[in-house]
């Protein structure tokens, strides 16, 4: 008894000084740090993630067998011409699928997507995400370099292929969320995630020009092979240079692991056993993100799959003419999210904001400012300049939402973010199965009211998700994500 009394004396004794080096660890520099380093890796990996995402959509148009549409050419508006260019007579195969048989090439990534989100989030807790994210991306990798003899075995292969890429993209979400609770101060979070999470973003703006150079100057199954080499180079540079925790990387230095283990000593659970389910799910803070992260969803694949629709059947300017015009809305929303990452945590750290009115305040800006520009794209009829740029400021917007309801996860639920964002992010898949499908049975006779109804009603959803985060979203940890619950 005298031994185990001995023993309490020590660990008093000792647990203070632990404490006080913790708690005097000075802030680590983020130059050549490790956190630093992992957000850029994760930026890179998810630049692959989008690039292998929207590559299809592109290569699509080379896929096709043309030579029975003749009224592709027709538009609402006075067709805009662009100079000229040789057509390459390429060799790789070409399909006659319908529209239909297109539509669900297109769709199916989704239907695997929706399937790993929450299992991405429970298994990154429990067994930890570095090798679960790599894996994930490297799985869609491999489907990708497939693509090809998929497509010559038949449609139904190539819709089994994009499934498979979806259920392996499925996890990095809620894989990156779980890492970045073990390596995140609070203080740079903002940026540390907008850093990580704008890789698809740009994953998006370099792939849609990109594929259509690829396809024009080589054929559409390169597409699919120089992406999936640049994906096979990522997996390489992730395995060899990431780790679960800063506790257990080589490379970091003593002062940033003490640095980030101080900054999240008071918000991570104790154990990674118990997930409190019951809590989760009647979270109301939760809930807001669900409705934010789905209205903001449903303008994002509206758009994206849509926004070369439009351009083509209502303004008359083919995208496949000039990729980077596609490319502009998403440019602007990653430079906007990088912006809003910074400005976010400086207001956090130095002005000293609370964290739930930075959080609603950027949510705000990212949903009502897209909304606004929508509705406004919608009254400019054939002036496409005045269109496009409308739609571009409406997308590049939606970036400063990154920081506001997008990593809200981690300030509610650190210890749970990988599976809060998997619940999250099943609602938000939602509509990227569903919205583009009613919004093309909204606008079958392609006028410019009909796109009005549709930019009306996604800026409807925009504004709702904005009004339900605003008055249920909070920036604090809730009781349940720090304390085990004993209920066994």
């Amino acid at each position: 008894m005298d031994h185990s009394a001995s023993d309490t004396e020590t660990d008093d004794y000792n647990r203070p000084l632990l404490q006080r080096k913790e708690e005097n660890a000075e802030k680590a520099p983020a130059c050549c740090s490790a956190r630093y380093g992992l957000s850029v890796l994760a930026c890179y990996g998810f630049f692959v993630a989008y690039a292998l995402r929207v590559n299809l959509s592109v290569a699509m148009v080379d896929m096709l067998n043309t030579t029975s549409s003749s009224n592709a050419s027709q538009s609402v508006c006075p067709r805009h011409t662009s100079p000229a260019r040789p057509k390459h007579n390429h060799t790789a195969s070409v399909y006659d699928w319908d529209s239909e048989t297109q539509g669900w090439i297109l769709g199916s990534f989704f239907y695997g997507y929706i399937v790993t989100q929450i299992p991405g989030g429970y298994l990154a807790r429990k067994y930890g995400a570095k090798w679960l994210l790599g894996f994930g991306i490297l799985c869609t990798v491999i489907f990708t370099l497939l693509t090809p003899v998929a497509a010559d075995l038949g449609a139904g292969y190539l819709i089994a292929v994009r499934v498979l890429e979806g259920i392996g993209e499925g996890v990095t979400f809620p894989a990156m969320h779980a890492m970045w609770a073990s390596w995140a101060p609070p203080m740079e979070r903002s940026r540390l995630l907008t850093i990580s999470y704008t890789g698809a973003q740009l994953g998006t703006v370099v792939a849609l020009p990109l594929s259509g150079m690829i396809c024009f100057y080589l054929d559409w199954t390169y597409v699919f092979y120089v992406f999936g080499v640049v994906g096979m180079v990522w997996f390489v540079l992730w395995a060899a240079l990431v780790s679960n925790t800063p506790s257990t990387h080589p490379r970091i230095s003593e002062q940033e692991r003490l640095y980030i283990a101080a900054s999240l000593k008071n918000e991570l659970s104790p154990t990674s056993d118990y997930i409190p389910w019951g809590s989760i799910l009647t979270s109301l803070p939760l809930w807001a993100i669900v409705v934010a992260h789905f209205s903001y969803n449903w303008t994002f694949y509206t758009l994206l799959t849509l926004l070369p629709t439009y351009m083509n059947d209502i303004l008359g300017f083919s995208i496949q003419q000039n990729g980077m015009l596609s490319a502009l809305p998403y440019l602007g929303c990653w430079l906007l999210a990088l912006l809003g990452g910074q400005l976010a945590d400086y207001l956090r750290e130095t002005c000293q904001f609370r964290t739930v009115a930075v959080r609603k305040a950027f949510t705000l800006i990212g949903m009502v400012g897209p909304a606004l520009f929508l509705i406004a794209a919608g009254f400019t009829n054939c002036d496409y300049i005045m269109a496009v740029a409308f739609l571009t400021a409406s997308s590049s917007l939606g970036g400063v939402s990154a920081s506001g309801f997008n990593i809200n996860h981690l300030d509610i639920a650190p210890s749970y973010a990988g599976i809060l964002l998997g619940i999250t992010n099943s609602f938000a898949t939602i509509p990227g199965m569903v919205g583009p499908v009613i919004a093309r049975a909204l606008t079958k006779s392609n006028t410019i009211e009909e796109w009005r109804t549709v930019f009306y009603i996604s800026a409807g959803i925009n504004l709702f998700g904005a009004a339900f985060f605003t008055l249920f979203g909070q920036g604090s940890v809730q009781p349940w994500a720090v304390h085990r619950t004993h209920s066994q």
